[in-house]
């Protein structure tokens, strides 16, 4: 199969879908990889790196669509990706299309097969290609939310461990999966006191045993989220519906009860978000001020962290595109159904029951 890594093009995303050692696995089974000139400069990996592990290098974006049946990238492609996407080209990486429906069209529009990242699954419903990039995310939150609740930054001015004799900031993380346990890990590693909101109450148990003494855990519903903003100075948005839109925990209303100076950061906002006053940021703009609450709302946050999150990223995706470009998406689906349940647009029809909900559109099971 030919394969195709384009450079990304969305702001400030310096990630590539695929490492040197990637491109190797691929072209010692027999299939070519071309790489966009320059590609993955941003992580750290240069041409002549790729070449030795066999890849060709193309000089432009529209040489990489063209050329490929199978397309490897990391972020949902963006407007002037739109009209290079041919009929029946697999296209493999995050979309996040429940959230955006002028991508959702154009993918429908284009006739292509597109497999997302966030939707394949593991036997135990876990989402494997999701997971590398929500750890990045979910360390990153209190990284980011620490920097922004300094007073220059318009915080509040907490120091997230405080000092003998000044208590520590009060982290309030919203969701116990994979993105709220490494926020709640790096927060409490900070000295913050952490509290974990989840609805499965399983989870939450686990949480309570593993978590150090500084996290504890509490039942999330409306009521005790709106007691709790009042008096958290960083809250991180980490709940998700697989291939579905976020709910809004927290309203607009429900700002005029948290401190000036409170830091949301929501890493959900890629699938919409859970706080109603997000919306995407850019790590070239990445907050706003809204009742004077600080929103970090940068929908690529990994971006910023590249040679980190690419070999993360390709460690967990490599196995499934060997996979789709030893077999063709039909077979490997049809063989792997965590690796089905990726599939999102094909051919023209929505094959995935969140995406067609989201949008009111019609669901067309596939095999």
């Amino acid at each position: 199969m030919i394969i195709g890594t384009p450079t990304e093009i969305k702001t400030n995303e310096n990630r590539i879908a695929l490492t040197p050692a990637g491109v190797n696995e691929l072209t010692k089974r027999g299939h070519t990889v071309n790489i966009q000139k320059g590609g993955g400069i941003g992580s750290g990996f240069s041409d002549e790196e790729y070449i030795h592990a066999g890849a060709q290098i193309l000089d432009t974006i529209e040489d990489i669509y063209a050329s490929s049946e199978m397309i490897v990238k990391v972020k949902e492609p963006i407007e002037p990706e739109y009209k290079l996407i041919k009929e029946d080209q697999l296209v493999f990486t995050y979309f996040h299309f429940a959230s955006h429906r002028p991508l959702t069209e154009a993918m429908i529009n284009s006739g292509s097969v597109c497999l997302a990242y966030e939707t394949v699954t593991n036997p135990d419903g876990s989402l494997p290609l999701l997971v590398p990039m929500s750890e990045v995310a979910g360390r990153m939150a209190i990284q980011e939310g620490a920097k922004y609740l300094e007073k220059p930054q318009k915080g509040r001015g907490v120091l997230l461990g405080g000092v003998p004799g000044v208590p520590p900031a009060k982290v309030l993380i919203l969701g116990g999966g994979v993105v709220g346990t490494q926020a709640a890990k790096m927060a409490a590693g900070l000295g913050a006191q952490v509290t974990i909101l989840d609805i499965n109450l399983p989870r939450l148990r686990y949480l309570a045993d593993v978590m150090p003494a500084n996290v504890t855990t509490r039942f999330s519903n409306e009521y005790t989220i709106k007691q709790m903003i009042k008096d958290h100075d960083l809250i991180v948005g980490a709940v998700l519906i697989p291939g579905a839109k976020a709910p809004n925990l927290i309203t607009r209303e429900m700002l005029k009860d948290m401190n000036p100076g409170t830091v949301l950061v929501d890493v959900a906002v890629d699938q919409g978000g859970c706080i109603e006053t997000c919306k995407p940021t850019t790590h070239e703009d990445p907050t706003f001020i809204i009742d004077d609450i600080v929103h970090y709302c940068v929908a690529n946050m990994p971006g910023a962290v590249p040679y980190t999150s690419t070999i993360a990223l390709t460690n967990a995706t490599l196995p499934y595109a060997i996979k789709l470009a030893d077999m063709g998406w039909e077979k490997a689906c049809q063989m792997d159904i965590g690796l089905k349940n990726g599939l999102n647009v094909v051919n023209g029809k929505v094959v995935h029951k969140g995406v067609a909900e989201a949008f009111d559109l019609a669901f067309h099971p596939i095999f």
